[in-house]
């Protein structure tokens, strides 16, 4: 495994570069000339000259591309153009806000997924199962802003079940968050359902779970002894693939809801043009997500003994 482990990390190494080649040019040559976002298009050809050199564009396109791969390398993405401040200070400092509300919801949403789609597996084209995929894919077909708006106003406003908005850290700070939450897993658990429910679905029709039905074995045998144990490899493909998303936050939700997390900081530095955010973030992203991918496949290892990692 080891071996295994260390040669997909080698092949990451030029997909890594690829990507990171593809954000420097997007940003740095096709987006156009990033101080005009700074200074304003009416501004002189002096300030804009005075504006290029104090955030160093008016070297050459090589320099400054040799020098993002070494800072995207050693994880130092120099300062933030509009706070000033270190971007990896920034960046560690909005991962516990972000995890504080991405963690306790996504944990949730799998657990209710997986069980719902055990349950609608098990009553496969009965009244209940259509029920219940219905709702919930009519709910995630709904804006996130509707939900948003409509959460604020009515069950954070009007009723006063939840804070409107506002952060505090955990634990102190949790009943801030449960609103985002119900509205972060109302968003995502009609798409997570549909894909869990195929994968029990097709569980279920394999042999061996008839041949369980046919000796007698319960439903709760069937169902957690034979259809979860064996679609285990979908189920971590499916979350581990998803973590590294955590990392980055909801854009939206921690935008309405004043959480200071990653997600935020992501827009405001897209509002705002602060070119050495926005690339540390795709580079984070990009790693985050290789990274997890080769722990998915040594997962598989884990789960299922028949897996052989060569």
């Amino acid at each position: 495994m080891a071996t295994y482990v260390l040669r997909r990390l080698l092949l990451a190494i030029p997909i890594l570069v690829g990507v990171l080649t593809i954000t420097f040019l997007l940003f740095n040559v096709v987006g156009g000339d990033p101080v005009y976002g700074e200074v304003g298009k009416n501004a002189t050809a002096q300030k804009l000259q005075d504006k290029r050199h104090e955030l160093g564009l008016d070297r050459p396109l090589a320099t400054r591309y040799l020098e993002f791969m070494r800072d995207a390398i050693t994880f130092d993405f120099g300062d933030s153009w509009k706070t000033k401040r270190p971007v990896g200070e920034m960046m560690a400092n909005g991962v516990g806000p972000s995890l504080s509300l991405a963690v306790p919801a996504f944990l949730l949403e799998v657990l209710l997924a997986v069980s719902l789609a055990l349950l609608c597996a098990y009553h496969r084209g009965s009244l209940l199962d259509r029920t219940v995929v219905v709702l919930f894919v009519a709910a995630m077909s709904i804006p996130s802003l509707t939900y948003i708006l409509l959460g604020q106003k009515v069950l954070a406003a009007d009723w006063k079940l939840f804070p409107v908005f506002g952060f505090e850290p955990l634990p102190h700070g949790f009943p801030l968050l449960v609103l985002p939450m119900i509205i972060w897993i109302a968003l995502t658990l009609g798409g997570e359902l549909r894909f869990y429910r195929a994968v029990m679905l097709e569980e279920m029709q394999q042999d061996h779970v008839r041949t369980a039905a046919a000796k007698g074995v319960g439903p709760g045998g069937i169902l957690f002894r034979h259809v979860l144990k064996n679609a285990m490899i979908q189920v971590i493909t499916r979350v581990v693939m998803t973590l590294p998303f955590l990392f980055l936050g909801s854009l939206l939700l921690e935008l309405f809801f004043g959480i200071p997390g990653l997600g935020s900081m992501t827009v405001e530095a897209i509002k705002k043009s602060d070119l050495p955010v926005v690339q540390a973030f795709v580079a984070v992203g990009a790693t985050l997500y290789i990274l997890f991918s080769i722990v998915t496949d040594v997962c598989y290892a884990l789960v299922d003994p028949r897996v052989r990692l060569r």
